[in-house]
């Protein structure tokens, strides 16, 4: 089968791989469509050990089952499906309470096993979900990313913030938003370098969008709130900087949600967080409930998962992963549909 493989550090290429064959739990899926996320970019640029090649990556992915592994009783063959990006073990204790995406034995695409930038994909029957017909493959490999939208907001609905500044409109961001604005109700602002994304912020229904280069995002968001900050802010950057921005623009008693992984080390103000009682939230992945709360969105219209991305084939997968790395103009989203 062709596939984008990651044969060494700094460098991917079209290639050739052995077929997989489905273990016992698992189905071989035909893939249909797969994002290529922010994530996998950054462990490319870093030479993350976190992902190290050889390697084909790939987790934000729809296909068709092909056929079906030992014990498969869930699925069945010619089933469209979507797939969440991690495999929990199901059993740790972890698991047993709920965090599923927390699984201390987690699997990834794309890390931990072979991911879907190629024609097929094994992947183990209960990280699927039911492909509804009439989403578009290009929009239904996206529900992952959308997923870790939805997780925000359960993660943070108690507060019900009413103000949202998200720092970043990249996909994640631009997922972020349109979860917030769709289950909620918020009013959201989006920051962002790249006026293309400003613009697909605007288009999506943000209600300010702010340009770092010539704007002061904490002044802003603070203007905009009566000086007193927004609710809540997501840092899908991951910067130094605006992991920073993110404790200066949320209100005192407000929260900052970071999910960004630009950066790692960073010095934060704690009296930022201690003396006004801000929290700050980490964030990851998506459980399968809100990955189907995803693909409920989709199609309902209440998000749009297409208007803003770019299709390319497989066979261009070389041009395709590097202009993501590029990230320039309109850009912004990179799918590679087999």
């Amino acid at each position: 089968m062709k596939c984008l493989l990651y044969p060494e550090f700094d460098r991917v290429e079209m290639a050739e791989a052995p077929l997989p064959r489905a273990a016992a739990g698992e189905v071989l899926l035909k893939v249909a469509a797969c994002g290529i996320c922010g994530s996998e970019l950054e462990g490319f640029r870093k030479r993350s050990p976190r992902r190290v090649p050889p390697l084909i990556m790939g987790h934000e992915f729809c296909g068709v089952v092909e056929a079906l592994g030992e014990g498969v009783t869930n699925v069945t063959v010619g089933q469209k499906v979507v797939s969440n990006s991690l495999v929990p073990c199901g059993a740790c204790v972890r698991c047993r309470r709920g965090d599923t995406h927390l699984c201390a034995q987690r699997q990834i695409f794309g890390m931990h096993r072979a991911g879907a930038f190629a024609e097929f994909v094994n992947a183990p029957a209960r990280s699927l979900i039911p492909w509804p017909d009439g989403l578009p493959a290009e929009a239904a490999c996206l529900a992952e990313p959308l997923g870790n939208g939805v997780h925000i907001v359960n993660l943070t609905h108690h507060l019900a913030p009413r103000t949202v500044l998200v720092i970043g409109g990249g996909p994640i961001g631009l997922m972020t938003q349109q979860a917030y604005q769709a289950m909620l109700g918020a009013t959201v602002f989006v920051s962002d370098l790249v006026p293309e994304r400003l613009h697909a912020a605007t288009a999506l229904g943000a209600k300010r969008v702010i340009n770092p280069a010539s704007e002061d995002v904490v002044k802003i968001a603070r203007d905009l709130t009566d000086g007193e900050g927004v609710d809540l802010v997501v840092d899908a950057v991951g910067g130094r900087i605006t992991k920073q921005q993110s404790l200066a623009a949320a209100r005192p008693g407000g929260a900052a949600v970071w999910i960004g992984l630009h950066e790692n080390d960073v010095t934060i103000d704690t009296y930022e967080i201690t003396l006004p009682e801000r929290t700050v939230f980490g964030t990851y992945a998506a459980t399968q409930a809100e990955l189907q709360t995803a693909v409920d969105l989709m199609v309902s219209g209440a998000v749009d998962a297409r208007t803003w991305t770019t299709v390319l084939p497989l066979d261009r997968g070389v041009e395709a992963f590097q202009r993501a790395l590029a990230a320039k103009g309109s850009d912004i989203k990179m799918v590679l549909a087999p």
